[in-house]
């Protein structure tokens, strides 16, 4: 079984070895991703005049559609202070009946006047570094290689956690013969000892230490890449658990050109609903977050801060929202960060860690390292094969051409 096992971690090691590289080192930029925005792209902040408070979000929805004519505005959220995001669908041309081509995929506007602040197509290198941070995070998600990209990464993320146990397993001693004295020596970092060895000793130690950590961004990796069919299977399997896909699929379809219900209205319909749920289960509710049409279903979604949010209070999207009907205001359904469903609470709190929305500054600095690290169990992985296969073949030399092998070892 320990032979299969190193021969498992071997190969899967080897496959996901530049891929892992890849993701530890952008997943490092991202740790601070919307510090980097600011540098790579100010444009799209707003200076927020002293003492000013955000316009609501119906207001700015309105003066983000005005701004764009060609499209329907479908969601709008502020992803930082000084920053409101917008989103919009293309309408279809009368002459043509095609869409038309909006020449972006995201719009900003300034939160305190809903002035447009720029826009740009998501991840496109061509626009120049308003969109290098963009384009690391989809390297990071999908290779910027689109539904292929996710896939392959999501096989990479389950096949990671997988092999999270087996590398520990592989540090266990084969014996419970005075256990921890054997275990102990796979934490260490012998002193003094040979590159080969250093590279050893840092590949079992640093997966030992960070095993934790491994784990819950390999599962949460699978959660992002693979929700279907693994993710969503082993969290329902688990816990008591519902897919936020689900919960929509759910909803009759009923598309329409128009709701009853307008930007104004729909706000004012997910603050009183929120309002009344939270009164009804018992948490408060802060600043508003986002506010978002789906035509396919004719319903509005509000989101607000809350006092039971996973995330850092600092840190956007991930708190209370509801769903409603798009006429006449009903509720459709409530959805809490904690509380409603063991699984979903878990899963919030792993797309909170992954993403180092929790814990302050501390934890994202050890996000950015553990980047690093990611990196280096790969490449110290590979080195460990490398070496390991050298002297296989100058073992099996040896046996073959004795004299051979001896004439290299002098020549070392």
């Amino acid at each position: 079984m320990r032979a299969l096992f190193v021969w498992l971690h071997r190969w899967v090691g080897l496959a996901m070895a530049g891929f892992l590289v890849v993701v530890g080192l952008t997943g490092s930029l991202l740790a601070f991703n919307m510090e980097l925005e600011r540098v790579f792209a100010p444009q799209l902040f707003a200076k927020a005049p002293t003492g000013a408070s955000p316009l609501d979000l119906a207001t700015l929805a309105e003066r983000a559609q005005a701004l764009v004519p060609r499209g329907r505005l479908i969601y709008l959220a502020h992803t930082a202070p000084d920053q409101t995001r917008a989103y919009f669908e293309p309408l279809e041309a009368p002459e043509t009946h095609a869409p038309y081509d909006l020449g972006f995929t995201e719009f900003f506007v300034d939160p305190f006047t809903g002035a447009e602040l720029g826009r740009r197509r998501n991840a496109d290198l061509s626009q120049g570094l308003i969109n290098l941070m963009p384009f690391v995070y989809d390297l990071h998600w999908r290779l910027v290689l689109g539904d292929l990209g996710q896939w392959t990464l999501g096989i990479i993320a389950f096949a990671w956690t997988i092999d999270c146990f087996v590398g520990s397993y592989l540090t266990l001693p084969r014996t419970t013969t005075a256990f921890w004295r054997r275990w102990k020596p796979a934490w260490l970092i012998k002193r003094g000892a040979s590159l080969y060895r250093l590279n050893f000793d840092l590949h079992r130690a640093a997966g030992l230490w960070f095993w934790a950590m491994l784990f819950v961004f390999a599962w949460s990796s699978v959660m992002m890449d693979m929700r279907r069919p693994i993710y969503e299977w082993v969290m329902g399997s688990l816990f008591d658990f519902t897919s936020r896909i689900d919960d929509y699929e759910l909803l009759p379809k009923r598309e329409t050109a128009r709701p009853q219900l307008d930007w104004r209205a729909a706000q004012s319909a997910g603050e009183s609903l929120l309002a009344l749920e939270a009164s009804k289960r018992g948490f408060t509710t802060g600043r508003p977050l986002s506010l978002q049409y789906m035509r396919a279903y004719n319903v509005y979604s509000y989101e607000a801060r809350s006092d039971i949010d996973v995330v850092d209070a600092s840190r956007y999207g991930a708190g209370v929202s509801v769903t409603f009907d798009g006429d006449t205001g009903a509720l459709a359904s409530l959805t809490t960060p904690r509380g409603q469903r063991l699984g979903n609470t878990i899963e919030n709190w792993l797309y909170a860690l992954h993403m180092g929305h929790v814990f302050g500054m501390p934890y994202r600095i050890l996000v950015c390292a553990f980047g690093f690290v990611i990196s280096m169990l790969s490449i110290t992985g590979v080195y460990i094969w490398w070496k390991k296969r050298r002297a296989r073949k100058s073992a099996a030399r040896a046996v073959s051409n004795p004299r051979l092998a001896q004439a290299e070892a002098s020549a070392r």
